[in-house]
């Protein structure tokens, strides 16, 4: 059977426009495609019209959630048929919506609805906003669904990270007086081409350069300083697994540190970032130059030292403090990193001049992803300019 009228229209493809421009547009009298749903198309729009019908602005009082319904049941079967209709990384998008439109979080403390969602990083940060209010019941049902997104995105990070490390750790200790045996001959010759002879056809090595023999001595420290309020959520759950990660490597002395106004010292749950997250207590004001301070306190080897600051910089305590501190690491051989996030969201809001007055210190702050940050720390620990977007 023919699809094109008999002036060429292909009309297959001018319903499958209407189609999708129907499913876009919602339906309303003024959407100008007079195009009817049927099936499971009809069903898909109709999970689309429960949470995104009511316009753009929140609903007040009780129409708050009218577009789902109140009741835990009728959110968990609209979660049912958005998983069916839409493919995972939709699905996580029409969650967070939910969440933030209708005013779901408090639904979240039921282990029915734990058990229906689809697990992903802001589900996470949500649950740990929500942890102090979480009945017993819900806790084990919620410490699964983290766990579940830490161990996913261990297998994603882990082995990249520990890998560029590890050869940041062996640049970072050559030696410019080796032994025989420990002798780097590539980079020997190269250093030394501008000594060859060509009437002997050789160079002359005037300088040596080596591996740094293998040790399972810690050759470098890194602190992880984790600003836990509420915009921070990804950074925390990223930092959380990074912290681990680095933690299981011999070579690194890894100290992991949350703050908002107080100072939390998670180091010793670094085994299970899992209980690192527990830890935190997402919201609350943040107070920068105490957590520095902290930190500071706990450097004894600041040449060997890379503390990685992430935070927005909204900066609620003294602010000439919090920049005398960094200026202080810096002069003393720390290599300072400033990240506004570690996140795949890009920059959060962040306080501007806070930013120019680390950068104007030697630490520019920019937004970092997941997948850069090894790339970063490789950079701080081998003591050569940072790989920085050009977003940043």
């Amino acid at each position: 059977m023919s699809t094109h009228t008999t002036d060429g229209t292909d009309t297959a493809g001018a319903d499958e426009r209407l189609r999708r421009w129907r499913l876009v547009l919602g339906g309303d009298a003024a959407d100008g495609t007079g195009y009817a749903l049927s099936g499971q198309d009809a069903a898909m729009d109709g999970a689309l019209t429960a949470l995104y019908g009511k316009g753009d602005r929140p609903q007040q009082g009780r129409d708050r959630s009218a577009g789902l319904g109140a009741s835990a049941p009728s959110v968990a079967r609209w979660l049912g048929d958005i998983r069916t209709y839409f493919p995972s990384s939709v699905v996580q998008v029409m969650q967070r919506d939910a969440i933030d439109r209708l005013g779901l979080s408090t639904l979240l403390l039921e282990p029915e609805m734990l058990e229906a969602v689809e697990a992903d990083v802001h589900l996470v940060g949500t649950l740990l906003s929500l942890n102090k209010a979480m009945p017993e019941t819900t806790k084990e049902t919620a410490r699964a669904v983290v766990r579940k997104v830490v161990e996913d995105l261990e297998k994603r990070l882990a082995t990249r990270t520990r890998a560029t490390l590890t050869g940041a750790l062996d640049r970072s200790a050559r030696i410019t007086r080796p032994r025989h045996r420990d002798i780097d001959w590539n980079r020997t010759i190269a250093a030394n081409l501008k000594h060859y002879l060509p009437e002997y056809r050789t160079v002359v090595p005037e300088r040596l350069i080596g591996y740094g023999r293998a040790s399972q001595s810690v050759k470098k420290e890194v602190v992880l300083c984790i600003d836990q309020s509420g915009s921070m959520a990804a950074s925390v759950v990223y930092a959380s697994v990074f912290g681990a990660v680095l933690a299981s490597m011999r070579s690194i002395a890894t100290r992991l540190v949350v703050f908002d106004t107080a100072v939390v010292d998670l180091t010793d749950q670094l085994d299970d970032p899992v209980d690192v997250l527990f830890g935190t207590q997402l919201g609350g004001g943040t107070d920068i130059n105490r957590a520095l301070a902290y930190c500071q306190s706990q450097i004894t080897r600041p040449t060997e030292t890379v503390v990685v600051l992430i935070s927005d910089l909204y900066e609620g305590g003294i602010r000439d403090e919090m920049l005398k501190r960094v200026a202080a690491m810096k002069a003393s051989g720390v290599q300072f990193v400033a990240l506004l996030a570690l996140s795949d969201e890009g920059a959060p809001a962040y306080d501007r001049e806070h930013a120019a007055a680390l950068a104007a210190l030697g630490a520019p702050a920019f937004a970092c992803t997941p997948d850069l940050f090894p790339e970063v720390m490789a950079a701080a620990i081998e003591k050569r300019p940072l790989p920085i977007p050009e977003t940043a």
